[in-house]
């Protein structure tokens, strides 16, 4: 018998987010979000998206046995953005059982349904930043800090809940060259001076982010508002993500790009891996995890590339050579062996091809479902996704 109970309580939501650990235990791939942070999503006080979201999760139980859970969330700011009136499921895990998939999806179309929603999509989550993606290749691939990992039966247990194929994102890994490559210094240099740009040069990431954060998340919002999935950033969000991720930075993996008036026209913004640190501790920060974190970000070998935007009015002009000829330079002096691109948009062909002066692998794949909730009601004809450079 399978019961179906609603997060209600902490004892609750202690249960949702430990969950997890308890299915993948063991598993060398699966990277866990930070306990703290997942525990305070459930909190308004704590969560900056809350202003701008409902949710509702809900736990699974097998003849008393914990077998699986699921969050919906309305994210109004996208609904209004859009005009359209979905739900995203988020963080679902379940044993390999399509009985739990069907009665956890069930409660959340429900749920979704009482609100008025038409269409549900996912994996989504609260904001651009949250995890994002279902896993359908890369099974025994290393997952980002920033991506959540799945067991390869996955996509059969929401495909028999009746959802289907919306959009897929790539991932590579690049490896880092012996040494630059003259033709990105060069139109690294040209473009500069054509289009009477410069970088920044403050002398570390307390300045950078005193200076430059405003600019950053106003170049971000621009030029990703036409993809797939992309909510607004609030000032309260913005504040969270800076104090978030000011840990992790380091000055060698900013690169801002500035015009003559000082204003921030394109960047680009890579993290120390912290994979194998959050993996070996589990997602706790302590008795030792804050000094796992602390000793990826100082002797890291690989980074993530987090983010890279560039204005519209300066896209398709080569200022990507710009971000990459910065980055590589500082991965060779580091002795970064590799950098992971994170999720890249299955028709964005144009940030894929930059990558082709690289040695890279293209290895893992994630797909985001959708399944209409009320008779009639049709997908948009235009997908967001359109390329930018």
């Amino acid at each position: 018998m399978i019961e179906i109970k609603p997060v209600v309580t902490r004892k609750d939501v202690r249960t949702f987010v430990d969950f997890p650990e308890k299915l993948y235990k063991g598993n060398p791939y699966y990277v866990p979000n930070l306990r703290v942070d997942e525990i305070n999503k459930f909190d308004p006080r704590k969560n900056e998206s809350f202003e701008d979201i409902e949710m509702q999760a809900f736990l699974a139980y097998k003849d008393g046995k914990l077998v699986g859970r699921i969050c919906g969330i309305i994210q109004k700011l996208y609904n209004q953005k859009n005009d359209e009136k979905r739900v995203r499921f988020s963080r679902f895990d379940a044993i390999n059982d399509k009985e739990v998939a069907k009665a956890l999806f069930n409660s959340v179309e429900a749920w979704a349904k009482e609100k008025g929603m038409e269409i549900a999509h996912g994996p989504m989550g609260y904001n651009d930043l949250d995890r994002e993606g279902l896993l359908i290749e890369g099974f025994d691939q290393y997952q980002t800090f920033e991506e959540q990992y799945n067991y390869d039966y996955y996509p059969e247990l929401i495909e028999a809940c009746g959802y289907k194929k919306e959009i897929d994102w790539f991932e590579c890994r690049l490896f880092a060259p012996k040494e630059i490559n003259p033709k990105y210094k060069k139109v690294s240099e040209a473009v500069l001076k054509r289009y009477k740009l410069h970088l920044a040069q403050e002398k570390n990431v307390k300045q950078i982010l005193k200076k430059y954060v405003d600019g950053v998340f106003d170049t971000l919002d621009e030029a990703y508002a036409p993809l797939y999935g992309v909510v607004p950033f609030t000032d309260k969000v913005k504040k969270a993500v800076v104090e978030q991720f000011t840990l992790i930075l380091k000055k060698e993996f900013i690169v801002i790009v500035l015009d003559e008036n000082e204003k921030v026209v394109a960047f680009g913004l890579a993290f120390p891996s912290m994979s194998e640190a959050v993996n070996k501790s589990r997602g706790k920060l302590f008795p030792l995890g804050i000094f796992r974190m602390l000793r990826a970000i100082n002797h890291a070998k690989i980074i993530d590339l987090g983010l890279i935007a560039i204005r519209p009015k300066y896209q398709n002009k080569g200022i990507n050579a710009v971000i990459l000829n910065y980055l590589i330079e500082n991965m060779i002096k580091l002795g970064i062996e590799a950098a992971e691109t994170n999720l890249m948009l299955e028709d964005n062909t144009k940030i894929q091809q930059q990558w082709k002066d690289f040695e890279y692998i293209q290895h893992k794949k994630r797909r985001a479902y959708y399944k209409i909730l009320k008779k009639g009601v049709k997908l948009p004809d235009k997908r967001r996704t359109e390329d930018f450079v």
